[in-house]
């Protein structure tokens, strides 16, 4: 929000449309407008790939941010917004979104290290023992194998795997595998 700008007390949370992969561009613009308060969560992810570990960062609902203002005064402006496709309607109609859903959401965003609301939450790999895992880069990418232990505080995970014709364990780092996706 703008510290210039006060949202009113009739102002309420509206889905916005965007433009996929440019909702944080579509949230600045927004920004800048008086009477808009804008909330556009992101997650942060590393992930392996064939190039080795990288951050990915996306938006936590992908062609959708959240935006605080008056409707019948604001309308016009955040719908003509940069990088705005419009509000989420249900037919004629443009459905608030519950003050309480925002703030369970804004205190998941939550620094770890001090009050600040940040709009980027963190996410960290989850793998359990017995994960059947690919190795996604190197020498060895391609091959399988099953996740039998996972030291702790480390990015290393002990794998089995089939390899010259017998069982063999070895560490790897945690980076280093295509995790499996879990239900």
């Amino acid at each position: 929000m703008n510290p210039s700008s006060e949202c009113s007390s009739s102002a309420r949370w509206y889905g916005v449309r965007c433009q996929t992969k440019r909702e944080h561009i579509a949230a600045e613009q927004l920004r800048h407008l008086d009477g808009v308060e804008v909330f556009c969560p992101r997650i942060r992810y590393r992930k392996a790939t064939r190039r080795g570990k990288i951050w990915w960062h996306e938006a936590l609902f992908p062609g959708y941010l959240l935006a605080r203002f008056e409707l019948s005064r604001m309308e016009r402006g955040v719908s003509f917004c940069q990088g705005v496709r419009g509000l989420v309607r249900f037919g004629s109609e443009v459905p608030p979104i519950p003050e309480g859903f925002i703030e369970t959401l804004r205190q998941e965003c939550k620094s770890p290290l001090s009050d600040q609301t940040q709009d980027l939450i963190e996410l960290s790999p989850t793998i359990e023992i017995g994960d059947e895992v690919e190795i996604a880069y190197g020498a060895m990418r391609g091959l399988t194998g099953t996740v039998i232990s996972m030291p702790t505080a480390t990015e290393r995970v002990k794998i089995l795997m089939d390899f010259l014709g017998q069982a063999q364990p070895i560490d790897i780092d945690l980076f280093a595998l295509l995790l499996p996706r879990h239900r």
